[in-house]
């Protein structure tokens, strides 16, 4: 639908950009004043009328079918405003079986406007609530306290998918005015980078997870309660679209567990965990790939000390699918929760890349597994990503991961070992190369424990599996040379379920990044 008539039956809407080159299309409705009620209740408020020094202002429209992803109500705050509060609903008409219903998420920008990665950002909940408030002593959960400083702000609506029928919504705007009960916010008190540790190490990690700060139900103290039970050495808080919980975690990490910040950068062409940026630093998230700025938000999580990890590249969810392409990538997540057939698609595609690594002699992308949990009884640490590092830092910790020195686990009671040897007592690990000759023999170990009793162990190289055996107690060898096999990595799986589509393996207990084969 041409944007012109977009807006013509969109009610109450008044100007649109169209998207272009690194702009994403975006609508702006009537903007809602309150300057005619400031000093009416300035006025109240002094004389002791509580009630009067609140104002609530109501609008309600219609967005159609291929409404803009996202939607801007400017709200006109005067001076002298304490907290400004919303809140919003939205109707879900039935739709027709194979068609997508309304839902519609919500957050909002201050004064300091709406550019794309500008500093007005202050707070999104996406559709986890229907109201929020901000003030200068706090913020609901998903939002940033601060003061509520005059100008125009913005409330944001994205309208995720629009039925047929169009979405029609009702937004509350309520500012209460008053003077500031103290000086303005706590300052956040932000989780150190380092944590003792035990040297040089294998470090388990889980690096993708939500509390009550987007759409999770656990707090952060019961999310790092889930961690120490599940054998976690470190984690990353990860919601969605906001960094809110970066100072929620006082009093919460320790010598045993440390706490990285990150954000999930949830866009319409599919999510990326932002792992480790600096505390407090906000990735924006409103463009699709054919508006060409995902390399501009890739390269400032670079910048603010993170990792740039696609997240369940094949994900069901609308949205969850990943279209913006491997280049800007440090790693990919290739399983992501129990698994499931989405993984499995995740982990052939990044079985594909290898091989044309290796074909091209281009850089290879490591594979990681993170729980993405966000309630019970989703298990923080299923999976958990495994990684050999300096000490236990989020500098050491990103090497590793960097490099692929790492290994995914469906538990911490899975233990792995797997190396390469050949060649005059050569040998390499996980994400490291065997430099030998094509035709020189080599051997591939592996030792594992803690699987059920069922399990196979696989090797696969570039040519697919050539090697599976039941895993039973000591070592699995398996032999080969450069010239038959450019890599070779380990699977450990579950038996097929009966039943099961012919050809397709069993669920994953556990993985291992490759070892490469050959010299460069």
């Amino acid at each position: 639908m041409p944007r012109r008539d977009l807006l013509r039956t969109a009610t109450a809407t008044a100007t649109a950009v169209a998207g272009a080159a690194g702009v994403p299309a975006l609508a702006t409705l009537d903007t809602v004043t309150f300057a005619r009620d400031a000093e009416e209740a300035g006025n109240a408020e002094d004389a002791g009328d509580a009630g009067a020094a609140a104002v609530t202002r109501t609008v309600s429209g219609r967005l159609p079918a291929g409404a803009p992803d996202y939607v801007y109500l400017p709200v006109e705050v005067p001076p002298g405003v304490r907290e400004i509060a919303v809140s919003y609903s939205y109707d879900r008409p039935t739709v027709p079986a194979g068609t997508q219903g309304n839902a519609c998420d919500i957050g909002i920008f201050d004064e300091r406007g709406t550019e794309l990665g500008g500093a007005g950002f202050r707070g999104w909940s996406g559709g986890a609530r229907t109201e929020f408030a901000i003030s200068a002593e706090r913020a609901t959960p998903g939002y940033l306290p601060g003061p509520v400083r005059p100008g125009t702000w913005h409330v944001v609506l994205g309208p995720y998918t629009v039925a047929p029928q169009g979405l029609a919504y009702e937004v509350k705007v309520t500012l209460r005015y008053g003077t500031a009960r103290s000086g303005g916010p706590p300052k956040p008190v932000y989780p150190p980078q380092r944590a003792r540790g035990r040297g040089r190490a294998w470090y388990r990690g889980d690096n993708h997870l939500h509390s009550v700060h987007s759409d999770g139900k656990r707090t952060p103290a019961e999310i790092a309660a889930a961690a120490r039970a599940a054998g976690l050495d470190w984690i990353t808080t990860t919601e969605h679209n906001t960094t809110s919980a970066h100072a929620a975690w006082e009093g919460l990490w320790g010598d045993d567990l440390l706490v990285l910040t990150g954000e999930e950068v949830t866009t319409r062409n599919g999510h990326l965990v932002a792992l480790g940026t600096d505390p407090g630093v906000f990735i924006d998230w409103r463009y699709r790939a054919r508006d060409g700025a995902f390399g501009r938000f890739a390269r400032r999580i670079r910048r603010a000390g993170g990792l740039v990890v696609p997240a369940h590249p094949y994900g069901p969810c609308v949205g969850c699918n990943w279209k913006f392409g491997f280049e800007e990538a440090d790693a990919v997540e290739v399983w992501n929760g129990p698994y499931t057939p989405d993984d499995e698609m995740a982990v052939a595609a990044w079985d594909a890349m290898l091989v044309a690594s290796v074909r091209d002699g281009g850089r290879w992308l490591p594979a990681m597994g993170n729980s993405d949990a966000h309630r019970e009884p989703q298990v923080v640490g299923l999976p958990q990503t495994v990684v050999l590092a300096d000490d236990l830092s989020r500098e050491a910790l990103q090497a590793g991961l960097r490099t692929g020195r790492s290994w995914i686990a469906e538990s911490s009671a899975v233990r792995l070992s797997f190396e390469v040897t050949g060649g005059r007592g050569r040998h390499a690990g996980i994400g490291e190369r065997l430099e030998v000759g094509r035709d020189t023999p080599v051997t591939a170990r592996l030792t594992v424990s803690g699987v059920p009793a069922d399990c196979t162990a696989t090797f696969v190289t570039d040519q697919g599996p050539l090697f599976t055996t039941p895993v039973r107690a000591g070592t699995i060898e398996w032999r080969t040379t450069p010239s038959y096999a450019a890599y070779v990595r380990a699977e450990v799986r579950r038996p097929a379920a009966e039943g099961g589509t012919p050809g397709v393996p069993g669920p994953m207990v556990a993985m291992t990044n490759p070892v490469f084969l050959g010299e460069r």
